[in-house]
């Protein structure tokens, strides 16, 4: 089953420290339920000096957060997401609240060169 955020959404935080804060996505782990949001989330990490980085030195990063606190953002607020398979057999992802369409997430491909 696709996650109902992909990379590239803009989402809206739904709960924790970080409750109402917007993001971009910037890497999603389905498997393991985690998204990766640009500039939310940051945790500083000490590392070791070695022959790439000799001085060592602190750096801030982004740390993952659970895909079920995020919901994408239609018009400045959060929605949630279903999802519709077209006429042409594509399938989307729709905006329960606004019935927006947010992206294409695959199109059916023609018949693989059966030939009669």
């Amino acid at each position: 089953m696709p996650a109902h955020v992909r990379k590239g959404d803009t989402v809206m935080v739904r709960s924790g420290d970080l409750k109402g804060q917007v993001g971009e996505v910037m890497k999603v782990m389905p498997d393991k339920g985690l998204v990766y949001l640009k500039g939310l989330n940051l945790v500083t990490k000490n590392l070791k000096p070695s022959q790439a980085n000799p001085q060592g030195g602190v750096i801030t990063k982004e740390a993952p957060i659970r895909i079920s606190k995020v919901n994408p953002v239609v018009d400045g607020k959060p929605v949630r997401v279903g999802f519709r398979t077209e006429k042409d057999g594509s399938k989307v992802r729709v905006a329960r609240r606004e019935g927006k369409e947010l992206k294409v997430l695959s199109v059916v491909r023609g018949s693989k060169g059966k030939k009669k």
